[in-house]
């Protein structure tokens, strides 16, 4: 299976970012960064965006 792009940290405040695992930069979601957000919107984010990264990587071919 393919390496997932995206992940989990939980910040200092509590918070958490979602992140790019490449990279180590938040996640850049409609031109905003991924951070400051509550566990369940993270947690769902991470998964939208790794179905979508995976579907794009597959439709190039990558795997």
């Amino acid at each position: 299976m393919a390496q997932q792009r995206y992940d989990l940290r939980k910040d200092p405040d509590g918070s958490w970012t979602v992140f790019d695992v490449f990279t180590g930069q938040p996640a850049d979601v409609y031109g905003a960064p991924a951070e400051g957000l509550d566990m369940e919107y993270a947690d769902d984010l991470v998964d939208l965006l790794n179905a979508v990264d995976l579907k794009r990587r597959v439709a190039r071919g990558d795997l």
